[in-house]
């Protein structure tokens, strides 16, 4: 009974209902990931150069810490001479 039932129902056939040429994002998509692309590239790049400085500034200051603690602690009498 299950068998024919499902025998006579009718199995509907799918049909395109949108247009495959509507729904893709055609050149103005591409141009705009494109630009996306490049403006994260170069935010990166950027960043990198920003925190390449920073760590060469630091090493520099502890460069120049370490110098003058140096020259601080060699010096017994704390009153300059003249």
């Amino acid at each position: 009974m299950f068998a024919l039932l499902a025998a006579l129902t009718a199995v509907p056939s799918p049909s395109a209902t949108v247009d495959d040429d509507l729904v893709t994002p055609g050149p103005w998509g591409f141009a705009i990931i494109a630009v996306l692309a490049v403006v994260v590239i170069l935010l990166v790049w950027d960043m990198m150069r920003r925190i390449r400085r920073g760590r060469v500034r630091a090493d520099i200051r502890d460069e120049l810490d370490a110098e003058q603690a140096a020259s601080t602690d060699g010096d017994d009498d704390p009153t300059p001479s003249q």
